[in-house]
């Protein structure tokens, strides 16, 4: 059952997950105004809260871990910022 208040488009970007000490390459699957799916290489060292920064995108948004399964992570964005395309 879909429990997402805005739907999220599919998308293939290349992403970074970012914070104090450290960054991961990841890949952003799908996208909306209020957050996205996102596979990493692996759970180990990415933090509850980190920024995202999609340069194709021009975005770069706080945000925080919703959900998180062996390969991939749910996320919402912090409020006040829209998506770029």
């Amino acid at each position: 059952m879909e429990k997402r208040n805005v739907r999220r488009r599919r998308v293939l970007k290349a992403a970074m997950i970012e914070f104090p000490g450290g960054a991961f390459s990841c890949v952003v699957r799908d996208l909306s105004d209020g957050g996205a799916n996102l596979d990493v290489p692996s759970q180990i060292g990415i933090p509850h809260e980190f920024m995202l920064s999609i340069p194709t995108a021009e975005l770069h948004r706080p945000c925080r871990t919703v959900w998180r399964s062996a390969k991939r992570i749910g996320i919402a964005f912090a409020s006040g910022e829209t998506v770029g395309s």
